[in-house]
This record gives C-alpha cells, structure tokens and sequence, in this order.
C-alpha cells in the first residue's frame, strides 16, 4: 500500500463548513430526531414548472446530447445581456463579455487559477463565503482578510488595508447583498472600489449571487452599473436562489473580457460547458419578469416576517434584512457561536451555521437560512425560547 499523501496546500483547507453541518443533521435523523434544517442556504420550493417543461423538452432533443464546448449558447449569452440591461441597466457584449458557469461556484472557484502566482494576495471579506479563501490557498495565494463588522454596516473598511498589501494584491472578493450579514452595499462603496482598483491593479470579483433576492421595494445593484467597474472587473450571478435552482448548477460571469477570457482558459481544460439542455432552461428562467422574480422572493420575505419577530421577543440581537433569505443575529449568551450551534442542534433539534464557521469576524453570530415553510419557522422559534 502506498503512502498518500495531500498537497500541503489542500492540507492548509479546513473541513467545508456546510459538509460538517450536513453530517451532524444526518446523525440527529439517524438518532430520530425532528430536525428543522435553517444551516444551507438552500431553496425549498421547486423549481418554476416554465423553466421545468423547457429542460424536458431541451432533453429530448439530441442536438443537445453532445459536448457543449465554449461559453455557453449564443441565444443564452444574448439572454443574460438583455436581462443585465433590463434589470440593472448595465449593457455587456454577449459575444465576449458573458461566460455561462457550472453554477457561480464553479467559476468563483476557477477565477484563482487563472490568475494568482505563488505569494499574490487576494482580498477577501470575512466572515464570507468560505470558497474565496480556500481556493486562493489551493492555488498558492495569500489571502488578506478584511473583517465585516456591525460599526461599518458589514462593509470591508478600504481605507484600512495597508498599500503594501494593496501593492501585492491580485483579486478583491465582495459579496453584496452580502451572505452571511444580508448587508447591503450602495453606490459609493462600489466607487470606492473601483477607485483601489484601477490604482492598484487588482481584479474585482463580485459575487452576486443574491442580486435578485430583495425586499420592501429595495433593488440591489450591480457593481456593473458603477462607472469604470466593467475596466476592472467582473460579476457572477447564480440562478440558483433567484429561481430555485441550487441542483440544476448553473449560472454565469460577465463584465471585463479579458478576464473574462482568462477563466475561460481554465475551465476549456478542466469542464466541457454547461449542459445544452440546462441552457434552455436558463434560457427560459432569464424571461421571467421582476414582477415574476418578485412573486418568488414575496416567499422569503413572508418568512422573515415570522422569525425576526419572535427572536427579538427572545432577547437576541437582529437586523430585518431587506435582501437574501438569512437572518444574521448575535447570540444572547456567553457561548462562542460553534458552541451555540451545537447545543441549539442537540436541545432543539435545530440546525444553524456558526458564525464563526464562516470567519473570526462572525464569533457570537449564528446565520439562519429562510429555506423552510413558516409553521417551521414558527416550530423552531418556539424550540428556542424554550433554550
């Protein structure tokens, strides 16, 4: 038997904090209990019945049984430029400015590699999206964490990063409406970093994934719309949440062409395309209309209505957020969020993602994901009060 061995950069990789979650749900089921799963921003209803009926019948046509090699159908790109201009009135080039992803993680992933040498630095909000710091490690980058913090509204403090960092840095991740805070980022915080960017060098990554998931009349931007953001960067966009998605994977990344062009080199050499099939179905999901797209959000936002509330009664510190389906609240006691998570699960058979899970900056904070219908919601307050 040989000896196997890790890569000293997949070793330096803690253990995928939603995995973990996953596992210790399916211990508690095992011991049978109730579980009321609040931990994975997953959507619970199903897929639009529209977007259903094109995949069947995208699926029967062989056409679409082959390699789809490239960066995705024409007509698709042609989609998700009409549907940037219409909703965020950003214009994008579909023949080069567009690049349809194996969900936005995929390519969230591969961008690092396309770009990091040994030592770069990336910029990366925390607590975040844990794949922004492990792949920069994967691919042998340094990352330099910049803590979202209540006192500046969850937004990284630009003006705090050292220009000997700024210096080094290759890639600056931000994430609004942000997961896991549901902060929201307006139009100055963008220009700002537009501005360090095009000073320094630095790619701009906008992870976008909650773009379409607001409330109360609130419309959150792309970084796109800001003037110069298209000469420094790119956005990803998942369907995923917008459109009950999460299986199907698929999304896409638009804006610089040359970084654009950059992560297309990576994924010709590690994926073949997105499903052809699967494109149809994006196709028709990119048709709906904001009043259609906000039908679906109205769910999220009836759920919020119901939580919020009752953890307050409770004593917990919690924001109403006006965008995503997460609650971002501060823990009402003197356990670190790791352990909160665990006696909530073993008390009230309750799951919920740590804070601290997600960065040193989200101790004392739990994330509760709205992906469960409201008599649940209402189920697991009920279960807390009783902690």
């Amino acid at each position: 038997m040989i000896k196997i061995a890790l890569s000293k950069n997949c070793q330096k990789i803690p253990p995928y904090i939603f995995l973990e979650i996953d596992r210790l749900k399916d211990e508690a089921i095992e011991k049978g209990a109730d579980v009321i799963d609040l931990g994975v921003g997953d959507p619970d209803r199903p897929t639009p019945k529209r977007i259903v009926e094109a995949m069947k019948k995208a699926v029967e046509n062989p056409e679409n049984h082959r390699y789809p090699f490239g960066p995705g159908m024409l007509k698709l790109r042609e989609k998700i430029a009409e549907y940037y201009k219409i909703n965020f009135k950003v214009e994008i080039d579909p023949k080069d400015e567009v690049m349809a992803l194996l969900g936005s993680k995929e390519g969230i992933a591969h961008i690092h590699p396309a770009f990091l040498d040994l030592g770069d630095v990336v910029l990366i909000p925390e607590p975040g999206y844990p794949v922004y710091s492990n792949m920069t490690v994967m691919n042998g980058g340094t990352p330099y964490f910049m803590p979202l913090v209540k006192e500046n509204n969850f937004l990284p403090d630009m003006d705090s990063i050292p220009k000997s960092i700024l210096k080094k840095t290759k890639l600056i991740w931000i994430n609004y409406p942000n997961n896991p805070t549901s902060a929201l980022a307006n139009k100055e915080f963008f220009e700002k970093v537009v501005e360090i960017a095009s000073k320094y060098n630095i790619i701009v990554c906008h992870d976008a994934a909650y773009i379409d998931v607001g409330y109360d009349g609130y419309e959150p931007l792309s970084f796109l719309s800001i003037d110069g953001a298209k000469e420094v960067g790119i956005e990803f966009y998942s369907l995923s949440k917008t459109f009950n998605m999460t299986g199907w994977r698929i999304g896409f990344a638009l804006g610089n062409r040359d970084v654009i062009k950059g992560l297309g080199k990576v994924k010709a050499n590690v994926d073949s395309g997105v499903f052809q099939a699967v494109q149809y179905a994006g196709l028709e999901a990119l048709s709906f209309t904001k009043e259609e797209i906000k039908q679906i959000m109205n769910v999220y936002k009836e759920r919020r209505d119901v939580i919020v509330p009752k953890l307050k009664e409770m004593g917990w510190e919690v924001t109403s957020p006006r965008a995503t389906f997460y609650v971002w609240a501060k823990i009402p006691s003197e356990n670190n969020s790791m352990e909160m998570a665990k006696l909530i699960l073993e008390k009230c058979a309750v799951i919920v993602t740590p804070g601290l899970g997600l960065g040193k900056s989200g101790e004392k904070y739990i994330r509760l994901a709205l992906t469960v219908e409201k008599e649940r919601l209402l189920e697991a307050a009920e279960r807390l009060r009783k902690l």
